[in-house]
């Protein structure tokens, strides 16, 4: 007789039959190759690798067109015939482009994806530092900058969402490797750029120019991302090497009304406004003091190379604390001390205040964590970080502004510097109201 055709009986079946529907088992994987998501995993690797790297790389590049500047004020101005008032218009110009074209920044990432927005900002930066030596005028030359810092700026709103978004789980150390960066590309540029362009041999034209190759390359690990419109996956990566798709959230918070933000947003005004009066004035102060221009540079690198350890440290402290208070009172009593030594005795202790100076300017990676952890969703997330980042640069504008005037009519740095030790009381005051343990969602 022939044999009965036989029954596909699925209890029958071998084990590896009736588990494929769980995608487990595929082709692919008879064939010998791995199963998707262990194919998925060094591939999202390699996504949050080159991430990673667009943050150190974009980091480096957030200051150093202001710090070269600074150690070249002198020079620059007695070329393009600028008085201690203009000067000190030029310092205010970082934080007015921050707190103008920062608040952009929301809308744009939500059109564009922010890494498209972030390298779009490197790009800004590479151009405004290719031209600002070519400009033979005040006009032009602020215009010059103005490029530069406008990348700058959205880049600065957009770091914290980045973070949050492909490191949810890691938001203290990322926070910290980019904070960590971004002291190193400040200080290295106040220390290298007298130095360099005296070995180059040329004025200060090449020494502020030559930043242009390091912004060239911030723009790389970016490029990939341009086509990422929606920011929500990554366009290099398959779907399953891409970050996670976000739980749908809750409408964003309308920040204006919670007290944690606009403490948030005081305390960042005011760490920032020491931080650029130090980056662009204090090369001045030592070297008025008789302080050689190469030393003052370096005393303005040791001040911004402080950050380097502590951004990476502070953050991670940060994260592991309810209250951010006592690390601001902290650091607010190095800058008063530090403030108060500049005034008493400016060259004789120049190291130590310069020290101290540095500790204090870590007030702005601790800003940065406290931003992410001020919110509970990433919408929340992305309008803190413009509101506090816009509204802190905005208060932080008259500071630089208001120390030339006064070092132009008092005729010396007694005044200014009395100010600027004066302004780390509020600094402490404020940020210890931003440090408590509360979201915005809960203000709002």
């Amino acid at each position: 007789m022939p044999d009965e055709p036989k029954t596909l009986d699925p209890a029958a079946q071998p084990a590896e039959t009736t588990a494929r529907p769980t995608g487990t088992t595929t082709a692919a994987t008879a064939a010998g190759d791995p199963p998707a998501p262990e194919r998925a995993a060094p591939a999202r690797r390699r996504l949050l690798g080159l991430v990673a790297l667009g943050l150190v790389l974009a980091a480096l590049n957030l200051r150093p067109a202001i710090t070269s500047l600074g150690a070249l004020l002198e020079e620059v101005s007695e070329d393009l015939h600028m008085s201690g008032s203009v000067a000190g218009v030029l310092t205010s110009v970082p934080p007015l482009c921050f707190a103008v074209f920062g608040i952009t920044a929301p809308r744009l990432a939500r059109r564009f994806g922010p890494a498209a927005v972030v390298c779009a900002g490197m790009a800004a930066i590479f151009a405004g530092l290719v031209l600002r030596p070519f400009a033979t005028g005040t006009a032009a030359f602020l215009a010059a900058s103005a490029l530069a810092l406008m990348g700058i700026a959205v880049s600065n709103v957009l770091m914290p969402v980045i973070v949050k978004r492909y490191f949810p789980d890691r938001v203290g150390s990322m926070t910290g490797l980019y904070s960590m960066a971004l002291a190193l590309g400040t200080s290295i540029a106040a220390a290298a750029t007298v130095p360099m362009t005296d070995a180059l041999g040329g004025g200060w034209r090449l020494g502020l120019g030559v930043w242009a190759v390091l912004a060239a390359l911030a723009v790389l690990p970016w490029i990939p991302f341009l086509r990422d419109r929606g920011g929500d996956t990554a366009p290099t990566a398959p779907p399953e090497a891409a970050p996670q798709a976000p739980a749908p959230q809750a409408p964003a918070p309308r920040i204006t009304r919670s007290r944690t933000a606009w403490a948030l947003g005081v305390f960042f005004g005011l760490q920032a406004t020491g931080a650029y009066i130090t980056m662009g004035w204090m090369p001045q102060i030592f070297r008025d003091a008789g302080v050689p221009a190469t030393t003052a540079g370096v005393l303005l690198a040791v001040t911004m190379v402080m950050g380097v350890p502590l951004a990476f440290v502070i953050p991670r402290l940060a994260t592991r604390m309810k209250n951010q208070g006592p690390i601001v009172v902290a650091l607010g009593l190095c800058g008063l001390t530090g403030y108060t030594g500049l005034f008493l005795a400016p060259a004789s202790g120049a190291w130590v205040w310069a020290v101290l100076l540095g500790v204090s300017n870590c007030s702005f990676p601790l800003a940065l964590t406290m931003i992410g952890m001020r919110s509970r969703t990433g919408a929340g997330v992305v309008r803190l970080s413009a509101f506090a980042q816009s509204v802190g640069y905005l208060i932080s504008i008259p500071g630089p502004l208001l120390v030339g005037v006064l070092y132009q009519h008092s005729g010396g740095w007694g005044l200014p510097v009395a100010l600027m030790g004066g302004l780390m009381v509020p600094q402490m005051i404020v940020g210890t109201l931003a440090g408590r343990d509360r979201t915005v969602e809960d203000e709002c």
